[in-house]
């Protein structure tokens, strides 16, 4: 007897992103098994244009009316039936929309953790590749995953890594499970051995400039100053029911294991392949089955070696600070969070060294200390607070 299987219905936040368009490769490899009810972009009009007339979405959801607009007529022309929104609120209906079964969550930075919360809330399956939605708001959010019978799968290779390791029901901490340590393994980025003296001179373009992953230039810069393995430090005590001390950050150069979970009888399980984001997409579409990604086996001669080394501390600050903000609890994650999207965003502007970086986001840290985050209005509130302060500091230098 044989069965047919569902064709599962996506919204894919970020849909222009790097993230997203590798989203839209595994899906178009199985049209029988998934489509696409909506697509979403900040401000790339263009892009999404071109998406939308291959994947034909029902919904298309852009920041901005004046690009919606523009869409809008350009899928018209095109004699296509997209409806097209625009704006914060449209965001959320289509990651909550009755017709949506799974919700791929990868709107880089604090935009994307109403629409991914909304998405948890309305029971929906969550791949979640927006770091920020956790880092901002853990409790409250792993919460609602909890009360919603939302299904949370980390994109994150990371994540995704340490979720394949673990036994399939991880929560109530990890002593329960024999397991002792999480190993989030870091490339080190593009400048993995550098001083402080020498980081003091680097551009946006090298900065961006990643040795194994394509990535947009947000998380690039994060990557080069490792505040990304914070944020993902942070990220992994959320999803897996950890503390702070039981996650070690290793730098593995050549990213082919992607991370690993030591366990209490001395073994240490790994999850290798080729640095492609189309293998954890994939697993967390078809999970708990596997599906052809597009990606290659890894080869391990052509790797031939296995490198790793302890992340430095002191060139690169802002791994610790997000560690210590973790420490903190409370607002402290979300202050962190906003202050180094500031940070980032002053870099690429030229406004800002990327020493400066570290040294913003700790001056917004001291100056905003951390809160009870009871309340999502509370974490918002500290979020705004803290691009307040950034931005002052910005204005004074």
């Amino acid at each position: 007897m044989s069965t047919t299987l569902r064709c599962q219905a996506v919204t894919v936040l970020g849909a222009t992103g790097s993230i997203g368009t590798s989203t839209l490769d595994v899906i178009t490899r199985h049209p029988d098994r998934y489509r696409v009810h909506a697509l979403t972009a900040h401000r790339s009009r263009e892009a999404l244009l071109a998406l939308c007339r291959i994947h034909r979405p029902a919904q298309a959801v852009m920041s901005r009316e004046t690009d919606a607009a523009w869409l809008r007529e350009r899928l018209r022309e095109a004699g296509l039936a997209t409806e097209v929104r625009a704006g914060a609120e449209a965001l959320v209906e289509v990651s909550e929309a009755a017709e949506v079964d799974t919700v791929m969550a990868a709107i880089v930075g604090a935009a994307g953790l109403l629409p991914t919360l909304a998405a948890v809330r309305a029971g929906k399956r969550v791949l979640l590749a927006n770091k920020e939605a956790l880092v901002m708001s853990g409790a409250l959010f792993m919460e609602a995953v909890a009360r919603c019978g939302a299904t949370l799968l980390p994109i994150d290779s990371e994540h995704n890594a340490i979720y394949q390791c673990l036994p399939i029901e991880h929560r109530g901490g990890l002593a329960r499970h024999g397991v002792t340590q999480l190993l989030l393994t870091a490339s080190g980025g593009p400048f993995r051995g550098w001083s402080a003296r020498e980081l003091a001179a680097v551009t946006p373009a090298q900065a961006c400039d990643h040795p194994n992953w394509s990535m947009g230039r947000k998380i690039s810069v994060d990557s080069a100053t490792l505040m990304n393995k914070g944020l993902e430090l942070i990220e992994a005590c959320w999803l897996f029911d950890a503390r702070p001390s039981q996650v070690q950050v290793v730098v593995h150069p050549q990213s082919v294991i992607h991370s690993m979970a030591a366990y209490s009888d001395g073994s240490v399980i790994a999850q290798l392949g080729n640095p492609d984001m189309r293998t954890p997409i994939a697993y967390g579409l078809a999970w708990p089955e596997r599906i052809e990604a597009g990606v290659k086996t890894l080869d391990l001669f052509s790797v031939a070696r296995l490198d790793f080394e302890p992340p430095d501390e002191t060139a690169f600050p802002c791994l610790p600070l997000a560690r210590a903000a973790m420490v903190a609890g409370g607002t402290a994650p979300a202050v962190l969070n906003a202050a180094n999207e500031v940070a980032v965003a002053a870099f690429l502007d030229g406004r800002l060294g990327f020493n400066g970086i570290g040294d913003l986001v700790a001056r917004v840290l001291e100056a905003r200390p951390a809160e009870p985050a009871g309340e999502l209005g509370t974490i918002l509130e500290a979020d705004a607070a803290a691009r307040e302060t950034a931005q002052a500091w910005l204005a004074g230098c």
